[in-house]
């Protein structure tokens, strides 16, 4: 084999007179060939599509941001950031609990937070509540009659579905029947205060980003890890409150 390849070789360079066919110039034009046939092997160096996502991630996913409490205590107020999304997301469940079950009790009705001059209050602050059967929900009124108008506009902004009849100073509350209607439009109303909350949250990230960038003093790769680390913590609030919407959601739909 190797001495067919030196003849083809030779007659290569007889037949286009480019040098004459002796033997000493075979390991200069062997050596040249060897060249040219490394520059036409395919070069496999560079990363594959696929493979870039990989390393950054998995499946196309964003990396994970890890989150350095000491950095971030050095430049912003970091408990401050955690405790006001926090509460959105404790705010979020409680409003689950008190306004949106699939009956209307007594004791929801109980903790409505009704606005009187500016200021909330429970309903059971304002008046007496019972039941006069096990469908009618009676709410008297009359130690504070002047905040009639207050509690019927908070019953209707409560997402239960109520529908109060006025008697004077009592308030007569039909509980409605638990039909799918009523649960599809429980379950908008769970997904209403989600979208309320989280935009809570990203407010609360935009605010607290809006000061790293108005720190000259921090360079511009700390300024740009410090955000990142902020917006992680605000999706992490996030996926909390999304998991307890699925849960609530699971729960008024009867899935």
């Amino acid at each position: 084999m190797l001495r067919r390849t030196l003849h083809l070789a030779a007659f290569g360079l007889r037949q286009t007179g480019a040098i004459p066919s002796t033997s000493r110039y075979l390991p200069k034009l062997l050596d040249n060939q060897d060249k040219i046939l490394c520059r036409l092997q395919p070069t496999r160096d560079y990363a594959k599509g696929k493979d870039k996502k990989k390393e950054k991630g998995g499946k196309g996913k964003p990396a994970k941001v890890e989150i350095n409490e000491q950095q971030l205590r050095e430049i912003l107020n970091f408990d401050g950031l955690n405790s006001q999304m926090q509460k959105s997301v404790s705010q979020m469940k409680d409003d689950f609990v008190k306004h949106l079950s699939l009956r209307s009790t007594s004791g929801a009705i109980d903790t409505l937070r009704v606005k009187v001059d500016g200021q909330e209050h429970e309903l059971q602050e304002l008046a007496q509540i019972s039941r006069k059967n096990p469908k009618t929900i009676i709410v008297n009124m009359i130690a504070f009659p002047q905040t009639i108008p207050d509690v019927l506009k908070a019953i209707e902004k409560s997402g239960m579905n109520l529908n109060p009849q006025q008697d004077g100073t009592t308030l007569f509350i039909p509980i409605p029947k638990v039909t799918k209607e009523h649960r599809e439009n429980l379950s908008k109303n769970a997904k209403a205060l989600f979208v309320k909350y989280r935009d809570a949250i990203r407010g609360v990230q935009m605010e607290h980003i809006r000061k790293l960038k108005k720190q000259p003093e921090l360079g511009k790769d700390d300024a740009f890890a410090a955000q990142a680390q902020v917006t992680a913590i605000a999706d992490r609030y996030i996926g909390e409150a999304d998991k307890l919407l699925a849960t609530k959601q699971k729960e008024l739909l009867g899935d």
